[in-house]
Formats: C-alpha cells, sequence, structure tokens
C-alpha cells in the first residue's frame, strides 16, 4: 500500500494532507525516513510514526474507553462535552463511533469501532450481551429490592412487561452489582426506581466478558487485543 493511502485510511487527513506529510519528512515507516508519498510499505505489523508519534497500522479501529462523568456519549453533545474530545482526532477521522452510550454521569466501560459489522453485532439486542453495572443506591437495600430485580419489575411508560436483570449481588449495605442483557433507555436507573430505590452513582465495569483494565484511568481509551476480543466474546447465555 502506498503510504500516503495508508496515512488516509489511518485518519490522518485527506490524501494531498497526507502527501504533504511524507513529501515533509515527517513519516517514518518501521524506523526509515519516507518522504516519497508513493512509496509502497506492507501495513502488516506496520509501526510507524508521524510528526515523531508512534503508531501501528490497524486496518479496523476496536477500541475501549473508560467513561469519566461528566461527557455524552455524541458527536453533537447537548449539554456537557462529547466522549470523542478524548480520542485522538485521527480516530474521529477515521469515523469512530461508540457500541451503545452511557448516560452523562455514569462512568465506565465502553467500546468504540469504525467497523460496521462489529458495531451491529455489539449493538444488537439479539445478541444479549450482558453488562454488569455497580450500583450506589440512595436507600439500603432490602431482600424485596434484590428479588424484584431479578424477577421483573414494571417500567414506568413500559406498562405490562416485566423487564428483569440477570444477575443481582449486594456488595454493601446501599452497593450492589447488577447485570442486564437489554439496552433500555435509563435501564438501570429505571428499574431501581421501579423497584423503590434511587440510584445515585451508575459504574459499568464489564460488558460481556470484557472487564475494565485497572491500568485504565477515567478518559484513558486503549486498543482492543486479540485478548480482549477474545474475553468479550466469552460470556454466559442467558436465553
Amino acid at each position: 500500500m502506498q503510504i500516503a493511502r495508508l496515512l488516509q485510511t489511518q485518519g490522518f487527513g485527506s490524501r494531498k494532507d497526507c502527501r504533504l506529510l511524507v513529501s515533509a519528512g515527517l513519516v517514518t515507516a518501521n524506523g526509515v525516513v519516507i518522504d516519497n508519498p508513493t512509496a509502497e510499505v506492507d501495513p502488516a505489523g506496520l509501526v510507524f510514526t508521524v510528526e515523531g508519534e508512534e503508531w501501528a497500522y490497524h486496518e479496523k479501529a476496536y477500541l475501549m474507553l473508560y467513561k469519566p462523568e461528566g461527557f455524552e456519549c455524541s458527536r453533537v453533545p447537548k449539554h456537557h462535552p462529547s466522549v470523542f474530545n478524548l480520542l485522538p482526532p485521527q480516530l474521529g477521522e477515521r469515523g469512530v463511533q461508540t457500541i451503545g452510550r452511557l448516560d452523562q454521569d455514569t462512568t465506565g466501560l465502553i467500546l468504540l469501532s469504525d467497523d460496521g459489522q462489529f458495531i451491529h453485532v455489539w449493538s444488537s439486542g439479539k445478541k444479549q450481551t450482558p453488562k454488569r453495572y455497580r450500583v450506589t443506591l440512595k436507600h439500603g437495600h432490602t431482600p424485596e429490592l434484590l428479588t424484584a430485580l431479578r424477577d421483573g419489575v414494571e417500567l414506568v411508560d413500559e406498562p405490562g412487561e416485566l423487564v428483569a436483570a440477570v444477575s443481582v449481588e449486594a456488595i454493601d449495605t446501599h452497593t450492589i452489582w447488577m447485570t442486564i442483557t437489554q439496552g433500555k433507555y435509563h435501564q438501570v436507573k429505571r428499574m431501581v426506581a421501579a423497584a423503590g430505590n434511587r440510584v445515585e452513582v451508575l459504574h459499568r465495569d464489564r460488558i460481556g466478558g470484557l472487564d475494565l483494565p485497572a491500568v485504565l484511568e477515567p478518559g484513558d481509551w486503549a486498543w482492543l487485543t486479540e485478548a480482549h476480543m477474545t474475553a468479550l466474546a466469552d460470556f454466559p447465555n442467558f436465553n
């Protein structure tokens, strides 16, 4: 693949922009400066730098982000900064999208990609992907509340349908783990409210079998490795 074309696929601007970067001697491939925009490089395993910043070639972008509080999962946010502000602009240029959303006051693990098929698979309700949340409650939990969440509650504005968590575990008097497979709007908050309590703090720490890595701080992002992808798909069938 020509180096200018490769840079374009990685989000470094238009073909003209990428040609100019190469011609200016601002690009290296595997440690060697390349100043010919039409120079051919093998993208497989390629490590390159642009203006001194190191990148690895990724045919498709698969990412995870530790979403902090106070950010919206939208490119056109209404009231708070966008989570896309936390990513390098090159990833935005590639058209990376969030897979599902977290409310602005909810923290934790979120996935992003520019692979349409991947986004479709992991955002589809048919897959029944479990998502685990650490839920801090306003009032101490009771056996009745835990049972209601497990057995199903009727959400406001959705009469006649019981919505249940696949798992609910007490952590302490005011905190529970809650795992759901649906993706309804404000689902955890609405379920807890329907069960007679209120969510004070909400944090997602797992999607599928993928845990939010302890090394990530709020606002950090990372590429998904093969090990991450394997973990993501490794979860029980709750159907």
